[in-house]
């Protein structure tokens, strides 16, 4: 990978003017796209990220190994009351969670984030995300604004360049799981469901539309709106639902509970297949970091496995049980991180904060709860083109993070993030990178 970045980062200089010109198109292209979040354009770096086979090849082998240990986790959770002590889920959302499926898939979606190491491979999961996994409609968006770049045409002269297809893979890959369910009926109608308030709209509409080109009857719904009587759920419109795409995270619906009461009662019921189920929670919260370098996880799992967990597996502690002394004194080591909130709100790296500010966060996240302290891992660093700021901008370098889209336990493409600061996030000024899988011509 280091070769094909080397090379794209000489084109760019060799051919600048050119790709001063493709860099202004495509954040025009970008401005007036479906990539859209919280009615802002999703902020893009120019240049690629161009993985190679033998790289995705080796993402592949550890998407594979990391959900098969997430898969037993979530296992375990099912069968064993002494396990389930260890999480931090109240009554309400343990009985959601034992709730039955009726397909046998544990995990049906999930975007595994990584610090990934260009140079040797070596890297260290950052984040799971389960059921809101979100960002396929930023991935194809911004690969649509640089696919015809003056960088990309001259790397195709070169390199055999594909990007990644992350709506129709999956309605193969939902559907492949709902015919495992046991309730199926041939022509399910399905509905793709989120608080719509604070949902990525336009994603859903090309779920949607990928649903149909398939032939399926496919609709979204806010799941504030589902009505549910008689053993059936329904639509605004009066519509029997069949199949629900949840994209609603897990902590958004139990902290508005009482305006989801009809599509809780359908769970209850098992009145609707659900995909994903709400067991998908037990990895979705960042505790999971933390219990699963416990003995009581590292017993169950093979030999290899746990070489895994604790080469990947960042060393994360609550924070209530760290040493305070050494967190406060070393901040250049940890992470400060909620355990069940999304999009890094609540997060402070500790090597950006002055000391005074680390040490009020600790203390103010104390008092809160609900706080872990997670080493730091210092991601991999590329050079890139930002226009966001400037019209003719200099190649500067940028913290990446790499995205896995896991469809049905299996690899389905990837999705690039770049920032500045320690924690790479919209709300961090963090920016999104195509994502092109790349070999040599021969």
């Amino acid at each position: 990978m280091k070769k094909l970045n080397d090379r794209a980062v000489e084109i760019v200089r060799q051919r600048y003017e050119e790709n001063i010109k493709s860099g202004q198109a495509a954040l025009k292209y970008m401005e007036q796209s479906t990539a859209v979040y919280r009615s802002v354009p999703v902020a893009c770096l120019y240049m690629p990220k161009f993985f190679s086979h033998e790289a995705y090849k080796y993402l592949e082998g550890a998407a594979e190994t990391i959900c098969n240990i997430l898969d037993k986790v979530i296992q375990r959770y099912l069968d064993d009351p002494a396990y389930r002590k260890l999480f931090p889920f109240p009554a309400e959302l343990e009985e959601l969670i034992l709730i039955e499926a009726h397909y046998p898939r544990l995990l049906p979606i999930s975007r595994l984030d990584i610090f990934f190491n260009e140079d040797d491979f070596s890297f260290q999961f950052c984040e799971f995300n389960a059921d809101g996994a979100s960002a396929m409609n930023e991935e194809r968006e911004i690969t649509n604004a640089t696919q015809n770049s003056d960088l990309v045409n001259k790397m195709r002269e070169e390199y055999e360049i594909s990007p990644f297809e992350l709506f129709d893979s999956w309605v193969v890959e939902f559907m492949d799981i709902y015919e495992s369910y046991s309730n199926k009926i041939s022509a399910p109608r399905i509905i793709i469901s989120d608080f719509m308030e604070r949902a990525t709209a336009n994603e859903f509409i090309e779920f949607k539309k990928a649903f149909q080109r398939a032939g399926y009857d496919a609709d979204i719904c806010d799941i504030k709106d589902f009505s549910y009587s008689g053993g059936e759920l329904k639509t605004a419109d009066g519509k029997k639902v069949d199949v629900v795409y949840r994209r609603a995270v897990t902590r958004d619906i139990m902290d508005q509970k009482d305006e989801v009461s009809a599509f809780l009662q359908a769970a209850r019921d098992n009145a609707v297949c659900i995909i994903g189920n709400f067991r998908t929670q037990v990895i979705h919260n960042k505790m999971i970091f933390k219990i699963l370098r416990q003995a009581e996880t590292l017993d169950f799992l093979t030999e290899n496995e746990r070489d895994y967990v604790m080469r990947h597996i960042p060393e994360t502690l609550s924070l209530e049980a760290c040493d305070l002394d050494a967190v406060l004194k070393n901040k250049e080591d940890w992470i400060l991180k909620p355990e069940d909130l999304y999009g890094s709100r609540g997060v402070v790296a500790g090597f950006e904060a002055e000391a005074s500010d680390w040490e009020k966060a600790i203390k103010e996240a104390l008092q809160s709860g609900g706080y872990l302290i997670q080493r730091y891992c210092k991601p991999y660093r590329t050079l890139n083109l930002d226009f966001n700021k400037s019209q003719k901008p200099e190649l500067q370098e940028f913290n990446n993070i790499t995205g896995m889209f896991v469809y049905n336990a299996k690899l389905a493409g990837l999705y690039s993030r770049a920032g500045s600061q320690g924690t790479i996030s919209s709300y961090a000024e963090g920016r999104t990178m195509s994502s092109l899988l790349v070999k040599e011509k021969k």
